[in-house]
């Protein structure tokens, strides 16, 4: 009987450490930070671009900046490989969790972002400023779902504007998957006809660092 109590015991005590670890290995920001540390890093689609000509290589660097404030912030920065010094997309996301369990990332755009080319190598120097810097791109949002250890998601229909190249609104798809982010970003006019971004499929990102 005694060891019947003692065992029924140790179950109730392992089983109530349990349910707190996992409690607190679910909280939006646990979420958000594991979100948020398998899309940082250096990535590149040489590999992609040796096997097609049709795509680009093309350098994407994603970092953490704004450490020390509430709220989950990345500076990316796209170029193409051989003309870093120059990139042709410079943004701020904003990672959340939603209601449904579900995460957005919000993209701003930057004041003067000649500034900042490059800033992913010394992101302190991020924190002489604040989120009022920043515009954000209305629309544009990527929304994402949790599968597994990887991340699926695609901004709203026709909801992200965009006038680059005759264009009247963007799309993209993202996967995030552990070393590895695949993004489809095209363009459609008013007559959804596709005027810019890849034609057969997303590019395919491969971590470096």
């Amino acid at each position: 009987m005694k060891n019947t109590i003692l065992f029924s015991t140790i179950a109730l005590f392992i089983c109530a450490f349990s349910s707190c670890t996992s409690s607190k290995s679910a909280t939006p920001q646990n979420e958000l930070s594991a979100l948020q540390t398998i899309m940082t890093g250096s990535f590149d689609s040489s590999k992609q671009a040796a096997k097609d000509s049709t795509y680009y290589n093309i350098s994407l660097h994603m970092y953490p900046i704004w450490k020390s404030k509430d709220g989950y912030w990345l500076y990316v920065e796209q170029a193409l490989n051989s003309n870093q010094s120059k990139p042709y997309r410079q943004r701020i996301y904003q990672l959340e969790k939603l209601e449904n369990g579900d995460f957005s990332s919000k993209v701003f755009t930057l004041e003067n972002p000649e500034d900042f080319i490059g800033k992913w190598k010394s992101l302190d120097y991020f924190d002489q400023f604040d989120a009022s810097l920043l515009k954000e791109r209305e629309g544009c949002a990527v929304f994402l779902k949790k599968e597994g250890n990887s991340y699926v998601g695609s901004t709203n229909e026709k909801n992200c504007k965009s006038t680059m190249r005759g264009a009247s609104y963007a799309t993209s798809i993202v996967y995030i998957k552990p070393n590895v982010i695949e993004s489809w970003d095209r363009g459609f006019d008013a007559e959804n006809k596709h005027v810019w971004g890849a034609e057969k499929a997303g590019y395919i990102f491969k971590r470096l660092k």
